[in-house]
């Protein structure tokens, strides 16, 4: 899969997006209430309304979005004809502008045909701005939906979502509160992890995956400590980018696959999902991928040169179970007072996700799914 997109980062970048948007009379804004109104964006959109003769804001969209959300979003447009998507958020309000970039396209899949797994052809010009560093949707060509009716996410992938631009702008960044930072970055580091030891790894996913994964262990303590240090928080933009570009290339597996029905289920924030399951996941494949392990560890800051490949592959696993309780992140669903009593669904619906469970480097089997989730009640334990 290639990844076309032309990407402009750094300070101010925004500045430099006029000549983009040029000879674009109409544009969509897709945002949330929330990005709306940081300063930064408000004089983005007096610089779009400059330059268009139209500009459609769409500034509502929830976290973790349904088809239903996004079928009320293409409703509210009432048919108007856009030029130009723009999408600027965290991760949710770039998927749903991935999505609209294709529903808005004349002649392609509906909504519903999308789901059931028609793919998009072609789609409208778009430019993806993201505002935290963790999903790298910028970079991906999936865009995730809950469904309510099953309890569970789903993804609608086609390599035609891809942006034609994306901007990487640190101080939009700078406004997360830090458990946002913490979840989000979290997130970034489960993609290039799990793309790095997924069974579809490869050079091109290996080579985004141990790029990002030193920028982020570099940069993401300092940047949710420091919110206002605008490289760190550059840094783990780039970070999530090639997070997202891994997964382009590869894909994600075991941690993601067993977030989707806690997501579906409880509404957690998907960072926070990945966040309490990223070190029990990380200890059950650890044996089969000791070598890819030990090279992730060996870009600590503080690698300690000495250890051997299983001692470095069993102290990575404990780097993740350590920085989960240093960004204070919960590490159980117990703290979130979520019963045990729905397990067996858990299990049987992250068993279902058979497009993640497949990249796994480790056999999978419902006895290790259930254990792993069991980890996550310790107070609940018989």
């Amino acid at each position: 899969m290639n990844i076309n997109s032309t990407l402009i980062s750094g300070f101010q970048a925004l500045n430099d997006i006029g000549y983009l948007i040029q000879n674009r009379r109409s544009l969509l804004l897709v945002t949330d209430k929330n990005i709306s109104a940081i300063p930064a964006v408000a004089t983005l959109k007096e610089q779009l309304r400059r330059q268009a003769d139209s500009l459609i804001i769409l500034d509502n969209v929830p976290p973790e979005p349904s088809q239903h959300d996004v079928a009320a979003q293409l409703e509210s447009l009432n048919g108007r004809q856009v030029e130009m998507v723009i999408g600027i958020g965290g991760g949710s309000v770039l998927d749903v502008a991935k999505l609209l970039s294709v529903l808005c396209m004349p002649g392609e899949p509906t909504l519903d045909r999308l789901l059931a797994g028609e793919k998009p052809t072609t789609r409208l010009p778009s430019l993806l701005i993201p505002t935290t560093a963790g999903t790298g949707s910028e970079a991906t060509p999936n865009a995730i939906l809950a469904i309510p009716e099953q309890e569970t996410k789903v993804g609608i992938i086609s390599p035609v979502m891809l942006p034609d631009y994306v901007a990487l702008v640190p101080e939009l960044t700078t406004s997360m509160p830090p458990h946002i930072a913490s979840s989000t970055g979290i997130d970034a580091l489960c993609h290039l992890i799990e793309c790095f030891t997924a069974t579809v790894a490869n050079p091109v996913s290996d080579n985004y995956a141990l790029i990002g994964l030193k920028k982020l262990f570099a940069s993401l303590e300092t940047s949710v400590a420091e919110p206002q240090n605008l490289q760190a928080r550059l840094d783990m933009l780039w970070a999530s980018y090639y997070g997202g570009a891994a997964i382009a290339h590869a894909g994600t597996h075991l941690v993601h696959a067993l977030s989707y029905p806690l997501g579906g289920k409880y509404h957690l924030p998907h960072g926070v999902a990945n966040a309490i399951l990223l070190a029990p996941c990380m200890r059950a494949v650890r044996p089969a991928a000791v070598s890819k392990f030990a090279q992730a560890y060996d870009l600590l800051p503080d690698a300690d040169r000495t250890l051997n490949a299983e001692e470095k592959s069993h102290a990575l696993v404990d780097y993740f179970a350590a920085l989960v309780r240093r960004l204070k992140l919960p590490a159980s669903l117990d703290e979130l007072g979520i019963n045990a009593d729905q397990l067996p669904q858990l299990v049987e619906s992250a068993l279902d996700v058979q497009r993640l469970i497949k990249n796994v480097p480790a056999p999978v089997s419902a006895s290790m799914v259930r254990d792993i989730y069991l980890t996550l009640f310790p107070t609940q334990q018989a």
